[in-house]
């Protein structure tokens, strides 16, 4: 089916102030950097982005990743062997014979990052630690990570892991579209249940950035001595939410509270107003000549401030649609683009039911009623 477009001006409401002064772009004492539009994926800063480097602990981004998936499937209980906790390194304290929900030890490993816990998830989801690497790097490849290779579920240092600032972004905010995986990370302190021995745990959550910053909702930190300080972080405010990533960095608490202040300077929500959207669309074989369309709510994005008058939006419908045409049946789109780019999209749908008209008689069923009535 052709489809005709036509650009209309992009109605919108901004849910913050007017645009204001860009802030000075900051210094940060990383080795690596990025901030980047978790919606959009725009880049707002950027040091040695795509430099490979070792990420330590925030490796558990996607180890957790995968084990909370895992577990929205069938969330077993995991019962604890030698082999899950030979491990060095921060733990979750689980020793040989404990059982666990698998959702437990994803929390355990996002809370105070055990290593425990990540062998434990590894082993449990796919059978060796070997085993679920492959599945790490087979989900890094989906999400576009080209920069990293995952050789350990724990991120100690071993040769060939390695990731970069620009990718750890990129699995950080993919992670955060895991419901519970963002409520996990958002929380101080967690209390985690243990099958055997019959206990609650109480965690408290490394990241420090949730007390330090009140915007910040997660993600990870991480530290080895060859990695030194590493941390994923994401921020939201006033519908706008960013991922930072510093690598190497030994004020990161303080450079991550730098970019989200500068982040949140040089962005704004957009959020389509469709309300005011009145369109109609030809009607072949109908009752009427045309249906009424409403558009569908779109959702609300992050655009840099001072881009509002640079939206279009393109209305794609068809020339005309066949009768019968059903309220709340698709008919197409608006798609609201900022430099070419498409950023939010609402539906089209049919207002109204445009019923086709009754079957003609034939000549034979004509005469036949002709006759007829000449006897009532």
């Amino acid at each position: 089916m052709l489809l005709a477009f036509a650009i209309l001006p992009a109605a919108f409401s901004l849910t913050a102030s007017a645009q204001q002064d860009a802030a000075k772009e900051p210094e940060v004492s990383a080795k690596a950097a990025i901030l980047i539009d978790a919606d959009s994926g725009a880049v707002l800063f950027a040091k040695n982005e795509t430099e490979k480097l070792p990420m330590a602990s925030t490796t558990k981004i996607m180890t957790a990743l995968l084990t909370l998936e895992a577990a929205a499937v069938h969330d077993p209980v995991v019962t604890i062997t030698d082999e899950m906790i030979r491990v060095e390194g921060s733990s979750m304290g689980i020793m040989p014979g404990n059982k666990i929900a698998l959702s437990g030890l994803a929390e355990g490993m996002l809370m105070v990052s055990g290593n425990d816990a990540a062998n434990a998830a590894a082993i449990a989801v796919a059978g060796s630690t070997q085993e679920f690497v492959k599945r790490m790097n087979s989900r890094a490849r989906e999400m576009g990570l080209k920069n990293t290779s995952f050789v350990t579920p724990s991120g100690l240092d071993a040769d060939g892991h390695y990731s970069t600032a620009k990718d750890m972004a990129v699995l950080g905010a993919q992670a955060l579209k895991n419901e519970e995986f963002a409520t996990i990370v958002s929380r101080k302190e967690i209390n985690v249940q243990f099958v055997n021995p019959v206990q609650t745990i109480r965690y408290g959550n490394h990241n420090r950035l949730l007390s330090l910053y009140p915007d910040c909702i997660g993600i990870k930190t991480g530290f080895t001595k060859k990695a030194g300080r590493c941390l994923v972080s994401a921020a939201e405010r006033d519908g706008v939410r960013l991922v930072a990533v510093t690598l190497r960095d030994p004020n990161d608490w303080d450079d991550h509270i730098k970019l989200f202040e500068y982040g949140f300077s040089e962005r704004i929500p957009f959020e389509p107003d469709t309300g005011k959207v009145r369109l109609s669309v030809p009607v072949a074989g109908g009752v009427k000549d045309s249906v009424a369309v409403t558009a569908g709510r779109a959702d609300e994005v992050s655009i840099r401030a001072g881009d509002e008058e640079k939206i279009k939006c393109v209305t794609e419908l068809p020339r005309f649609v066949y009768a019968p045409v059903r309220a709340g049946e698709l008919v197409g789109s608006l798609r609201y683009t900022l430099n070419g780019k498409t950023i939010a999209e609402a539906p089209l749908t049919a207002a109204e039911d445009v019923q086709s008209p009754p079957p003609r008689k034939s000549l034979f069923q004509r005469i036949r009623d002709r006759i007829g009535s000449l006897f009532r």
